[in-house]
């Protein structure tokens, strides 16, 4: 194992250990409704009741490279009509190096969507704001607990019909 140096971080050149490697990052689909406008734009002096979901998808391009997507649909109503919709699926390709078998799936609905998030998040503020509302910043999101609410369902059955890691 050799040390090298980037900037002031000692980086460590072992090829033992697990990472992941991102190729690209892209938008798949995006959309922005905003069926009330400009009507919706005009009355903006109460906030709108926003309902978010999220959805993490992953599937193998070869042994060890995934393709890794995550569904943002975000519904805004306010005085009871629809104020807009924005969808954004976004996606990545990844390279799980030294991965165990067993943890695949965990890394690839977990930590690869982890790296999506924030640009994804930038993508829903922009449409947002560009669609005439205040820029939506969704918070944070443990795609930890999501996996193991997805996973619980699974055990659970179907009730639902979906099939998704959840909902924030």
């Amino acid at each position: 194992m050799t040390d090298t140096t980037a900037g002031d971080q000692n980086v460590s050149a072992s090829t033992d250990a697990p990472h992941v490697q991102v190729h690209a990052q892209y938008v798949k689909d995006l959309s922005f409704e905003n069926p009330e406008a400009p009507h919706s734009l005009s009355n903006q002096s109460t906030p709108p009741k926003i309902e978010v979901s999220v959805d993490v998808g992953a599937r193998g391009l070869s042994a060890s490279q995934f393709e890794v997507e995550l569904r943002i649909t975000a519904h805004a109503e306010q005085d009871d009509k629809k104020a807009f919709v924005v969808e954004v699926q976004y996606a990545g390709v990844f390279t799980l190096h030294n991965v165990d078998e067993s943890n695949l799936k965990q890394v690839c609905l977990i930590e690869c969507p982890r790296l999506l998030f924030p640009f994804a998040r930038r993508i829903v503020a922009d449409a947002t704001r560009d669609g005439g509302f205040p820029p939506l910043l969704l918070e944070p999101i443990d795609f930890a607990t999501l996996y193991v609410q997805s996973a619980d369902r699974v055990q659970e059955g179907p009730t639902n019909g979906s099939n998704g890691a959840g909902e924030a």
